[in-house]
């Protein structure tokens, strides 16, 4: 089969054929239609990502059509347009991931790929509604955003949501999800341009990020109906900018994390957290529970991710180049033939 392969740490990605894998017991066969690429596969290409193995396939998000089942899987998968949940072995405390706990694409290979086997209990079944670009670029930062804004955050239909990053995949679907909740969402961006899109999707307002006094320009923003305050904020950015989301905090407000892109997390005041009564929490990846109440809530509300572009599986190095550069407002895609 035709695949997208990183030899080596700091190399280009390479396409080439390799042996076509063959579903085990409890596996499944998939012909893969389109794949995603998320940061991790950038990461994993620099070097930056523990327990690094090559060659290997990089690619966490898929969707296709199940073209062989092995002993012991319900033949009926066989034909089936199907989405791949990169989540494998979380594990029975939903807190927390086993120390079993991986993520397809490494160590085992993943989705830029003609085929990709996988254990059935990680497939779902396609979303009618979606193509298969659109299905392969839900998985990852669909879980991920579905558990930091409603496992970890804990969202209601009356909060105001502040999203920083917006853009990125994650923070897209964390924006489109508080949106089809009924919440009142903001947003941040290093991009006026992509403030505006972002606003096209439904969110109220934002703020360039790159402006020295946004935090307080966002509450003059967002001052009307009740304190120009934020319930819950999603963030992937830590470092010194986290202080300033104490501060646009409301009282006893939830802020969940899922990355650290601009490093560690400074200057924050304790008194600010304490005396507000503020929860901070952290959050990866998702469990099998998470990810099934996900896609139902795609389905539901009709969510289509967004999309910034569509390659081909030959345009690998080109798609992490471009992911690499953070110029995206959406998902890049990878549609394989």
């Amino acid at each position: 089969m035709k695949a997208a392969v990183l030899k080596s740490v700091n190399e280009p990605i390479v396409v080439e054929q390799i042996k076509t894998p063959e579903a085990g017991e409890g596996e499944v066969l998939v012909q893969l239609k389109a794949a995603s690429l998320n940061h991790r596969d950038v990461w994993i290409q620099k070097g930056l990502y523990p327990k690094i193995t090559t060659p290997i396939v990089l690619g966490s998000d898929g969707s296709g059509i199940v073209t062989q089942t092995g002993a012991g899987v319900d033949k009926t998968w066989l034909g089936k347009e199907v989405l791949i949940n990169p989540s494998h072995n979380w594990g029975d405390n939903p807190a927390f991931y086993a120390e079993e706990h991986k993520i397809l694409g490494l160590p085992d290979n993943g989705t830029f790929a003609e085929f990709v086997k996988i254990e059935a209990k990680y497939l779902v079944e396609k979303p009618e509604h979606l193509s298969f670009e659109e299905a392969a670029a839900l998985p990852m930062g669909g879980l991920t955003a579905w558990r930091s804004l409603i496992t970890r955050a804990n969202l209601t239909k009356n909060d105001r949501v502040l999203i920083t990053g917006a853009g990125g995949g994650v923070a897209l679907f964390a924006i489109q999800f508080a949106i089809a909740a009924g919440a009142e969402v903001w947003v941040t961006s290093g991009s006026d341009d992509k403030i505006q899109k972002a606003i096209a999707l439904g969110a109220k307002g934002g703020i360039n990020y790159k402006n020295p006094t946004w935090f307080r320009d966002l509450l003059v923003k967002v001052r009307g109906k009740k304190t120009g305050y934020f319930d819950v904020i999603i963030d992937s950015a830590g470092g010194p900018g986290f202080a300033r989301l104490i501060d646009i905090a409301a009282p006893g407000a939830r802020i969940c994390f899922y990355g650290g892109g601009t490093g560690n997390i400074t200057d924050v005041v304790p008194a600010k957290v304490f005396f507000k009564q503020l929860n901070i929490y952290g959050s990866t990846m998702g469990t099998e529970a998470e990810f099934s109440d996900m896609i139902d809530f795609v389905k539901e509300h009709k969510v289509v991710p967004v999309i910034d572009e569509v390659l081909t599986l030959e345009q690998a190095e080109q798609a992490f180049r471009k992911m690499d550069s953070g110029k995206q407002f959406g998902k890049i895609v990878l549609k394989i033939d």
